[in-house]
């Protein structure tokens, strides 16, 4: 790997053009949900270039539904393609491959941005706009590298399968098609924004909604009545004391510097229908974090089995307890042990660049890998450029040298753990 560092740096250098335009040309192009085909059409474009096996689909509604890890809003992929391309390896060597979302969250109000989210500004060596960071950046790493390889002529053992994915942020689609298209490896790279730390485990989620019950009366006679928002504070205290217990549970060194590995969070209160009447119903939406060693049914189910104990502390809740349901988007949680060989090749391969060991953390929400790590049996490591504290935000922005030293990174960890023909 070594013989290979200067080489992969001088040619990157070549490419920093190529590299900025090709990141403006993505993050032009509004890749919201239902809006991907233009900007695959790119990638099918650059990936032609490299004179790679490409790949192309809409996903199957019907085959996706009948998966239990399947979850969307969608009644049709059309026009939404999943983008393949294959480096076909030589024979004898370890697989690999490099996932990346295409998909961006919503813009927002466009008062917060300072420029056009779709404009792709540089400025200040940074490019901003919507999906800079998350994860159009991590994408060009890995097409940057996949380049540098070809350039050099470079005959890996493994193959590489890179895939360009659509619905990461609304559930993981487009990476279940791929799983069920059959494109599996010995390991896979996923560049989400990091901060370029290596995420081995990753925390998944699940979205709750809970039911909290009263008794409608007249404001003028409340005492008559039985406020629903009483109870929901109750409930509210519940779920603070469940999250605590949750959390001591959480013992592994990779969350020592995460406050709160797998939070409870309620993000949505609704209820009440009229400023004079007692409220009778409450409504609580959520995001339940669920920890790398659970599964999303054991942790839905002492969520479900400790709200019943509600009941011990208010007998309201005996005859009327709270409906707990489960609705909209979850991330698989996933766990790959830090011994694992890749993540070995990935360490190499950064603190060869960047000379100095790298930070080895669990991280705080879900991503694809947690699909590719299940149910592909693909250990997926989460390794890429960007920061996620400007993920999804206005001003959305990556720092353009932290995208070439990933590439730098994912270039020679796909030496290492692909293996080179003599």
């Amino acid at each position: 790997m070594k013989e290979y560092k200067e080489k992969v740096h001088e040619m990157l250098t070549t490419y920093k053009s190529e590299g900025i335009n090709l990141l403006k040309r993505l993050v032009n192009e509004r890749s919201v949900q239902n809006h991907e085909e233009s900007v695959q059409a790119i990638v099918i474009e650059y990936l032609r270039s490299l004179g790679l096996q490409i790949d192309v689909w809409e996903p199957d509604i019907n085959e996706l539904r009948a998966h239990p890890a399947f979850v969307s809003t969608r009644e049709t992929f059309k026009g939404s393609p999943n983008v393949v391309g294959l480096l076909r390896g030589s024979g004898g060597g370890r697989s690999l491959i490099l996932n990346g979302h295409i998909d961006v969250v919503p813009e927002g109000d466009i008062a917060w941005w300072d420029s056009d989210p779709y404009e792709a500004v540089v400025k200040d060596g940074k490019v901003y706009g919507r999906g800079a960071t998350d994860m159009k950046g991590g994408n060009v790493s890995m097409l940057l590298a996949l380049k540098v390889l070809k350039e050099l002529k470079v005959s890996l053992k493994g193959d590489v399968i890179f895939q360009s994915v659509i619905e990461e942020e609304s559930g993981g689609a487009g990476t279940l098609s791929c799983i069920l298209r059959g494109y599996k490896a010995d390991g896979a790279l996923i560049p989400e924004p990091t901060n370029m730390k290596i995420f081995p485990s990753q925390q998944g989620s699940a979205w709750f909604r809970i039911k909290v019950k009263g008794r409608s009366a007249h404001g003028g006679t409340r005492y008559e009545g039985v406020s629903a928002i009483e109870k929901a504070q109750k409930v509210l205290h519940h779920l603070n004391r469940l999250e605590k217990i949750r959390n001591e549970e959480i013992t592994s060194p990779l969350y020592k510097n995460v406050p709160i590995p797998i939070p409870i969070n309620v993000g949505k209160v609704s209820g009440g229908s009229w400023p004079s009447s007692v409220p009778d119903e409450v409504v609580l939406e959520g995001r339940l974090g669920i920890g790398p060693h659970e599964s999303i049914h054991d942790a839905k189910k002492m969520v479900e089995t400790s709200l019943l104990t509600l009941s011990e502390e208010d007998e309201w809740f005996a005859l009327h307890p709270a409906e707990v349901s489960w609705f909209g988007a979850h991330w698989l949680p996933s766990e790959v042990e830090e011994t694992h060989p890749l993540i070995k090749c990935l360490t190499d391969a950064y603190s060869l660049i960047c000379k100095k060991e790298p930070t080895v953390e669990a991280s705080p929400w879900g991503t694809d890998g947690g699909l590719l790590t299940n149910c592909a049996k693909t250990p997926a490591i989460i390794f890429g450029p960007g920061v996620t504290e400007v993920a999804h935000f206005p001003n959305e922005y990556i720092e353009i040298e932290s995208v070439f030293q990933t590439a730098e990174i994912i270039a020679l960890t796909m030496l290492d753990w692909c293996g080179v023909k003599e």
